[in-house]
Parts: C-alpha cells; sequence; structure tokens
C-alpha cells in the first residue's frame, strides 16, 4: 500500500470507516521458477483452480494472494489493506478455501505468497468482515492501545525517519512494531500462516517499519529463511531508503516500474541495455520487479492493462531481461479507482466480468517459460536501432527481439543459438536459425518474437 494507495478514499472515508466499515535471506526465490502471478483480489477457491488451470502449466513459481486477515467492512479493494484481526476471514474466503487453496496451488507446482498487513491495523472501528467488533486502537484479544505507536498524527514529512517510521499512514493505526508483544502477535499471524503451507511473505508497508523490527519479527518465525518480499517504494532524498531492507530478503524496486514506463512511453528502447544495476538499482539478487502493482496500475505512476500493446512488450521486455525476480499483475478493470474486485473476488472465466487476467495474456503467459528455460544465461548479441527496436539473447538457450516502432520490421538477427528450428512462441511460428545462428524475421508494429531452447515445435 503506498501513500497514494488511500490517501484521497481512507481520509475521506474514515469517518465512515467508524460507522462502518537477521537471519541470512532467501533473496530471488529459490528454485528454477521465479515470476510470481499476483492475483490480485482473486478469492482463494478461484486462486486454486487457476494454479491447476493456467499457473502451473504455463511455469509460474508462484502465486501472490491479497491479504487474508479480517479487515474493515466495505466494497473498496483498500478494505482489505485496514486488518482487525488475524483471523483468516476476509471477504476473499476463510480458512479452510485459504487451505485448500495452498494445498491445491502445491499439488501444481505452485508456491505461495502472502500480502501481509503488519505495519498498521484499521483508521475507525466497526464490526469487521470475520464479525470482530473493534475500534481504532482496541482490537479485542490481540491490541490495546499500549500496542501503538504514541505519535497518532498522520505521516508529513518523508525526509524525518521517527516520522515516516512512527506516525500514521493515512490514518490507519501504527503498531509499535519495537515491543516485544507486537512483535511476538505479528509473528504469530506469520506463523499460523506458515502451518497452512505459506511459502513467502510480500510486507505491506514495511518503508514504515524499521528494518530491524522485521528482522527480529522475521527470526521468530518457525522458517525465518522463508522467502520475504519488501514494499519499500524508493524516494529520492528521503530519509528511509530500500537498501536499509536487503538484509531481510528482496525489496521492490519501484524505479525499474516507473522508468519503465518512461522509456515504452516517451524514449527509446535502446537505453535498456544496461537496465537494472545500470540504472542504480539495487543489486538484482535481491529486487522484487514489475511493470505495474495494484497501486501503481491506478495512481498513474506506471503502465497498465489500459496501456495495450505497450504495456504488454514491457512485460516481455521484464520477463526477458535477466534482472529482479518478477511480478506479472492480474486484476481487474476499473474506472472508479476504489472499486472492489467484480463478484466479491469470484473469477469463473478470465476476460468476463472484468477480469483483465493478465498473467494469462498468451504474449505474456508464454514469456514465463522463456524465463524459465534461460535462467542463468546472460545477455548477449545486443542490437537496437537507435529508436525502439530491440533485441537480445540469452546466451545459447534464447533469444528475443521487440519492435515498438509504429511500422513492421524486417531484418536478419545474429543470436548464440543452436542450428535449429525453434517457435516464436509469441505468435506461434516457426523460425529456423542457421549454423551460424542467424535467421531473418519480419516484425510487425508494436510486436515481439521470443525463441528458447525446448521449445521446436509449435
Amino acid at each position: 500500500m503506498s501513500r497514494w494507495s488511500v490517501t484521497a478514499t481512507v481520509l475521506a472515508a474514515t469517518a465512515a470507516a467508524v460507522i462502518a466499515p537477521a537471519t541470512p535471506a532467501s533473496a530471488s526465490p529459490p528454485g528454477g521458477k521465479d515470476v510470481t502471478a499476483v492475483l490480485f483480489e482473486w478469492n482463494f477457491a478461484s486462486v486454486a483452480k487457476e494454479c491447476t488451470r493456467t499457473l502451473g502449466p504455463a511455469g509460474y513459481g508462484y502465486v501472490q494472494v491479497s491479504p487474508p486477515a479480517e479487515h474493515i467492512q466495505g466494497s473498496q479493494w483498500w478494505t482489505s489493506y485496514q486488518p482487525v484481526s488475524y483471523k483468516i476471514a476476509g471477504r476473499l474466503g476463510d480458512r479452510a478455501a485459504f487451505r485448500n487453496m495452498v494445498d491445491t496451488c502445491h499439488a501444481a507446482g505452485v508456491k505461495v505468497v502472502v500480502d501481509t498487513v503488519i505495519n498498521h491495523m484499521s483508521a475507525g472501528g466497526g464490526t469487521g468482515t470475520g464479525g470482530s467488533s473493534y475500534s481504532k486502537y482496541t482490537y479485542p484479544g490481540l491490541y490495546s492501545s499500549f500496542d501503538f505507536d504514541d505519535c497518532t498524527s498522520q505521516i508529513s514529512n518523508y525526509q524525518d525517519r521517527w516520522h515516516v517510521q512512527h506516525c500514521e499512514l493515512v490514518g490507519l493505526a501504527d503498531l509499535d512494531t519495537g515491543e516485544g508483544y507486537v512483535r511476538g502477535a505479528i509473528a504469530g499471524y506469520m506463523n499460523d500462516l506458515l502451518s497452512l503451507g505459506v511459502d513467502g511473505f510480500r510486507i505491506d508497508a514495511a518503508k514504515h517499519m524499521d528494518a530491524a523490527d522485521l528482522a527480529n519479527i522475521k527470526s521468530r518465525l518457525g522458517n525465518p529463511s522463508v522467502y520475504w518480499k519488501q514494499e519499500v517504494i524508493y524516494g529520492g532524498g528521503e530519509a528511509v531508503q530500500p537498501t536499509e531492507y536487503t538484509g531481510n530478503g528482496d525489496v521492490q524496486e519501484f524505479r525499474y516500474a516507473y522508468d519503465l514506463k518512461r522509456v515504452f512511453t516517451n524514449e527509446n528502447l535502446a537505453y535498456l541495455k544496461n537496465y537494472g544495476e545500470g540504472w542504480g538499482y539495487l543489486n538484482s539478487g535481491v529486487s522484487g520487479v514489475f511493470v505495474d502493482n495494484h497501486d501503481t496500475e491506478r495512481n498513474g505512476s506506471t503502465l497498465n492493462y489500459k496501456d495495450g500493446a505497450t504495456y504488454t512488450l514491457a512485460n516481455v521486455f521484464m520477463l526477458a531481461w535477466p534482472y529482479g525476480a518478477p511480478d506479472i499483475n492480474s486484476g481487474y478493470e476499473f474506472t472508479d479507482h476504489d472499486a472492489g474486485p467484480p463478484n466479491g473476488g469470484q473469477v469463473d472465466a478470465c476476460w468476463q466480468n472484468g477480469w483483465k487476467c493478465q498473467h494469462n495474456w498468451p504474449e505474456i503467459r508464454s514469456m514465463v517459460a522463456f524465463r524459465n528455460a534461460t535462467r542463468g544465461a546472460a545477455v548477449t548479441d545486443w542490437w537496437d536501432n537507435g529508436g525502439d527496436a530491440i533485441a537480445f539473447g540469452r546466451g545459447s538457450k534464447g533469444f528475443v527481439a521487440i519492435n515498438h516502432e509504429s511500422a513492421s520490421l524486417t531484418r536478419t538477427y545474429q543470436t548464440s543459438l543452436p542450428a535449429g528450428t525453434y517457435c516464436n512462441v509469441q505468435n506461434n511460428t516457426a523460425v529456423t536459425v542457421d549454423s551460424g545462428g542467424r535467421f531473418t524475421a519480419t516484425l510487425g508494429a508494436h510486436t515481439a518474437l521470443a525463441l528458447h531452447v525446448g521449445r521446436s515445435n509449435c
């Protein structure tokens, strides 16, 4: 949850909500599959089906699910980010549905990451989605007023570390994560999730907690080396910086997404030749990357599904480029930025009832296997036209070309691929690579080509 996520909405709704509703870290996800499908606000039964139907067969390593804890009532998506207890009793499903989802995804070869809200509780009072009564600073059986930071004003100065980490993010009750009891309660929630088979956590609003507090909480987990991905939004000149958190695990590299939007819309793809550490970003091994997430697709800071082919090509590039561990955001259509999920989070079929299913767009889905097949291979054979057409290889394992120009492009490409016939997984056509590693192809405007070992037949 970024500061934008609820600034305009929670502040306006706070009054209404009162009435109604340092262990060694796992860096990039371990194993050969490091792509996460973020099924934003999908209910757990729908996630389970999608693991079997799409994610497992496509080669996704992880699925990230929205916060499962009991939260304030309301149809808006951001109600999920205002917990009122640590019971699994949110709009997306109960404990049994959650457990079944984890087991089903595991059976499909997909691990489960949980978006975890531990910086704060609600902005108001009422009755939660699981029936719990609460008021701001009082959550019976869990927290009392003594468990919250003394600063009860909203964060207004991001140049002041204490203010960022002790005051309230858009009016949400800020937990005192330096307190032993609070650390234990949070660890208890996370250990409960681990007991249900969860494989990792995305730590919401990590920037608003001291990195040492998070390290202490992580040390209390039954599996203290569990995968850990932290939301720490970079801000130039700010007191709290993403690099402080890399000792705990991965950190989401927001600059990657911001700059992709700028390059794909206003600059030249040729500039991407050294994308990643060469642009001053975090080290690849501790970076979580994305084209967009649930916050940024709404606030306009990144590309989103409304950008059409530009959005698709940015995802193709991210999955082809060996930097960070990629998230594929998969949400739903919106005109109202606050609108919650269609049909309460139930997804009967992709591309119906507003569900966008970006993880299952053929151009994006096919690149997950490309990424798995090329893992560990460096970039080779870079080519660009100085503008918006680029191509590069991943050693002898794969090759991708992206034409973001307004006209088609025909040329002969030099690769390091073994001779043979390959399937262009972007459009399921055959491509023949000669004994010198060359092939000739025509790419239509705003399309891509991707070849990788293991896919000779379309």
